[in-house]
């Protein structure tokens, strides 16, 4: 199948000529002829399988056909900032021949910056929640003329606790609109949501038939917590993968390892929330330039990033979602790549791992790396209860876990 079959008009279809897009993905297949229908969506899809282009595409052509207004005739609610700034460079690309303008706002960035693109006018807005309510509320935007609601990443939106900022954000929509929802899963909170938001919307489930997941290659070595340090520095040295993304699960942690990293002549930035954004946006314009080889990141701080053929992730700890699991790992194996995921894993995390598993329907052969082999006559420390994993990580990456407190 071609993008010519799917009822787009010439000038989109030079465009994706020219941007390299030569046959639509399978979520693009489905959702693009029923986008152009009208047809409220609700999609299962994972990140890496092309959902940008899947409702990007329609909506630009359907927004092309119609008056031009000063206000958002296309909202797109994202749940981050690197998320939105990733949706806004598509929508750059695909409008580049065409007088749409699409403008991005989203937190921590200028808000007298922002509220100046605004107020130039846009077709199109990329927001996340929290900044555009911020400036609805001050009245530098309206969402009246809007007639395509997008929610991309919704699951993501509501574990960020988004649930409030969503509802309020749509009151101020129009009722006459098409809305698409894509989401990495359908849990009931989804379907809560869309049985609120979505009339009679037709249904899309790709993410079991076009998981990039099958693109990438899965290790979980084993070791004891005290080196994983030693055997992620050692992979980095003697492993020529030009970029890699390492995940932990704490923004100490992500400092704590990048600063280690460097100590070992590796070139290394944290990325997470408590950094600026001038920071975050230079290390990773840095990251992807290729001057700095590793960025160490937490899920949210890498949530949206798409570096063109990644090819490697490595977790120094195992989330504590399987789901989150997934996101992270498909960072890498994009676009038709390969890629590689690497696990560090010890005994005490053997209830994430089976989640994992559970999830991804598929067993993870763990496997011992030469040199790094865990100790197996050390004492194995009972399981934790669910809820004290957070602390013991947040206590692992400031050096303060291991002992117990002196009466």
């Amino acid at each position: 199948m071609s993008f010519s079959s799917l009822s787009l008009v010439a000038p989109l279809l030079q465009t994706l000529t020219q941007l390299g897009y030569h046959q639509p993905t399978p979520i693009q297949q489905q959702a693009i002829p029923l986008i152009l229908q009208g047809q409220d969506i609700l999609a299962s899809a994972q990140t890496g399988t092309g959902k940008t282009a899947a409702f990007a595409l329609p909506i630009i052509q359907q927004l092309l056909e119609q008056p031009a207004a000063k206000a958002p005739r296309a909202l797109i609610l994202v749940p981050t900032r690197e998320l939105a700034r990733q949706v806004q460079d598509n929508m750059e690309a695909f409008t580049q021949h065409t007088a749409l303008r699409s403008v991005v706002v989203y937190g921590g960035a200028c808000l007298a910056t922002q509220s100046r693109e605004l107020k130039t006018g846009a077709d199109i807005l990329i927001a996340t929640p929290g900044r555009l309510l911020d400036y609805l509320r001050q009245g530098v935007v309206h969402l009246r003329d809007v007639r395509f609601l997008v929610f991309d990443e919704a699951d993501r939106m509501l574990d960020m606790g988004f649930r409030d900022e969503i509802r309020d954000v749509v009151r101020q929509v129009s009722t006459e609109r098409q809305t698409l929802l894509f989401s990495a899963t359908l849990s009931d909170d989804i379907h809560r949501m869309a049985g609120k938001m979505l009339r009679s919307p037709q249904r899309i489930d790709i993410s079991n038939n076009s998981t990039p997941i099958e693109r990438i290659e899965q290790r979980v070595y084993v070791v004891d917590q005290e080196r994983k340090l030693g055997l992620l520095a050692h992979l980095l040295q003697t492993e020529s993968w030009p970029q890699v993304l390492v995940f932990s699960r704490t923004r100490e942690g992500c400092d704590k390892v990048a600063t280690w990293l460097q100590q070992q002549s590796i070139a290394a930035r944290p990325m997470h929330a408590d950094l600026s954004q001038a920071v975050r946006d230079k290390a990773l314009a840095d990251f992807a330039a290729g001057e700095v080889r590793v960025l160490v990141a937490t899920d949210v701080a890498a949530r949206g990033l798409d570096i063109a053929q990644l090819a490697c992730v490595i977790n120094l700890e195992l989330p504590f979602s399987a789901q989150d699991y997934v996101h992270r790992i498909g960072r890498t194996g994009r676009a038709g790549h390969s890629g590689l995921a690497i696990s560090l894993y010890n005994d005490a995390d053997q209830r994430l791992l089976t989640a994992i598993e559970d999830l991804l329907d598929t067993r993870l052969p763990q496997q011992w790396y030469p040199g790094f082999e865990p100790d197996l006559t050390r004492e194995v420390a009972p399981a934790r209860r669910r809820g004290s994993d957070k602390q013991r990580a947040r206590q692992l990456a400031l050096g303060k876990a291991g002992g117990r407190k002196k009466r």
